[in-house]
């Protein structure tokens, strides 16, 4: 997922860029070996992340990290639901759930603007879009407990349709909605990234023009409305009482051939606990408005670069790399036929800097590895995912979910700290 706030993120590799994959078989995901290996870190404070192939009714949950999220109605401690298979995204901000597996949380109030009017969101990406109501939650992660939460609820059955402003962008081809679970490959989305809203104060003045609004009222035609920051979809973690200062994302190496799966933490705070201390990691700062990072590969300085769990591979641009046949089982992923090792430094304006090294493996190889009864036909978790950056932007590099393998990454969020927003590593 992406946030509004970075128009120039792609949606493409998660969740529909790879849509044309293998149905991989699923595993549990509340536990069950995962072959992958990793444990999950002990304390009250960390919350178990799986890779296993995502929730009945996906079409594939290939590389994609999942939690379990309570909400319950603001006050209840009974008319409560335990969500499982929520996508854990540092690439957006807020809880954005889908109505059909939502339940009790049709029933949760609705978020108002300051005059009254119930307030529905579009969150558009690339090539898609969420539309639904925001509604109020106390959420729950682990011990940390966010009450009276603005959530979206996606395709919320009482929601008007949609504006034309959200459903014909100008974009092309026009998007889809993502208002089920195969269109999600999730049952929602966990949104941890670096921001404390999901727009900020872009959504306290009109947008530019030709560009939609994020938030609506329908009285009953929709019409774009300015809402406060309070009122807007936000990050859960910084409104927990504690270790409300960021996350640790911790998941374990995957090997180059993958594996059937992941199983790592999400760990609440950075600093706070002697299991989130932030240790010998490099701070990079990155850009307050957009969430960006700066890439340096092939020489070139990638402005626009993302730490993003909720992408499937690592997305750039290299017309040196062979892309993956158009309608394979690969198609929008890189095929060298061999690994091909790579390097590129990550870094921030106020000089600090980390060189990453990592792997593109041949995608059409790794996802059709032969006969239905090869183990490596049900893998779920890849290390070397990696394809052509969805949409023309020389400027993006996006370090998507094969990045997290094997290292500790750390999510600062804006203003709750004096070197906040961040990401280490």
């Amino acid at each position: 997922m992406i946030e509004k706030r970075v128009a120039t993120q792609p949606f493409n590799p998660r969740p529909r860029s790879l849509a044309a994959l293998l149905a991989l078989g699923l595993l549990a995901g509340c536990g069950g070996d995962l072959g992958g290996g990793g444990t999950v870190v002990p304390g009250s404070n960390v919350a178990s992340i799986f890779v296993d192939g995502g929730p009945a009714g996906a079409v594939n949950g290939v590389n994609a990290a999942y939690v379990s999220v309570t909400v319950c109605a603001p006050g209840s401690t009974t008319n409560c639901q335990t969500i499982d298979h929520v996508l854990l995204d540092t690439g957006s901000t807020g809880l954005r759930l889908l109505a059909t597996v939502a339940g009790s949380a049709l029933t949760f109030p609705q978020q108002a603007t300051a005059a009254s009017d119930p307030l529905w969101e579009c969150l558009g990406f690339a090539n898609s879009y969420a539309w639904g109501s925001v509604r109020l939650a106390d959420v729950q992660i682990a011990d940390g407990k966010a009450m009276s939460l603005p959530i979206q609820l996606i395709a919320d059955p009482s929601a008007p349709a949609p504006p034309t402003d959200c459903t014909s962008p100008l974009t092309q081809p026009p998007p889809l909605p993502v208002d089920t679970v195969a269109a999600l490959n999730a049952n929602g989305v966990l949104g941890v990234g670096v921001f404390r809203e999901d727009c900020g104060t872009a959504c306290n003045s009109p947008p530019p023009p030709n560009v939609g609004y994020q938030y609506y009222v329908c009285t009953p035609a929709c019409a774009g409305a300015l809402v406060a920051t309070a009122l807007q979809v936000q990050n859960p973690v910084f409104r927990f009482t504690t270790n409300n200062n960021g996350v640790v994302i911790d998941l374990p190496a995957v090997g180059a051939a993958g594996s059937f799966g992941a199983r790592g933490s999400l760990i609440l705070g950075i600093g706070t606990q002697s299991n989130n201390a932030l240790g010998t990691a490099t701070v990079l700062a990155t850009d307050p408005a957009t969430g960006f990072v700066i890439t340096d590969y092939n020489g070139l300085p990638h402005a626009n670069s993302l730490i993003d769990s909720g992408s499937r591979g690592i997305y750039f641009d290299d017309a040196a790399i062979t892309a993956c046949p158009v309608g394979s089982v690969a198609e929008g992923l890189y095929c060298p036929g061999t690994p091909l090792p790579l390097s590129a430094t990550v870094r921030d304006t106020n000089g600090a800097s980390v060189t990453v090294s990592f792997s593109v493996g041949d995608a059409f190889s790794l996802l059709d590895p032969g006969p239905p009864a090869s183990p490596s036909a049900n893998y779920n978790a890849f290390s070397n995912f990696a394809g052509p950056f969805p949409t023309a932007d020389a400027t993006a590099f996006d370090w998507g979910l094969p990045f997290f393998y094997g290292r500790k990454v750390f999510v600062g969020i804006e203003g709750q700290s004096a070197t906040g927003p961040y990401f280490a590593f």
